[in-house]
């Protein structure tokens, strides 16, 4: 099974645990291109930081619904728009992981 791991902060696993945020961006850089572009996933898995992987409190799991590129701009990328791979994550899509 094909697994994106994507650590986020604190306040961002909180949202997207609590339905407020739904997509994930990661900066259009070679290192997430080589990951993302042309790529298929089975899973997405969002992580509090990095845990361990007993801890499946920190861990929430999301079907593979594809990734866009999209022009936002936003605190944690510096000041200026920056182009983004978006990578659609949300509790329409997914669950508490409890496979660890």
């Amino acid at each position: 099974m094909r697994t994106l791991i994507l650590p986020v902060k604190q306040i961002y696993f909180e949202q997207i645990e609590s339905g407020q945020k739904n997509e994930e961006y990661r900066l259009v850089t070679p290192y997430w291109s080589k990951r993302l572009e042309n790529k298929s996933y089975d899973r997405v898995i969002v992580t509090l930081g990095y845990p361990s992987k007993e801890d499946a409190t920190k861990h929430l799991e999301f079907p593979w619904k594809g990734v866009k590129k999209k022009i936002i701009q936003h605190e944690e990328f510096g000041p200026g728009e920056k182009e983004v791979f978006v990578i659609p994550v949300g509790k329409e899509f997914g669950r508490q992981l409890n496979l660890f």
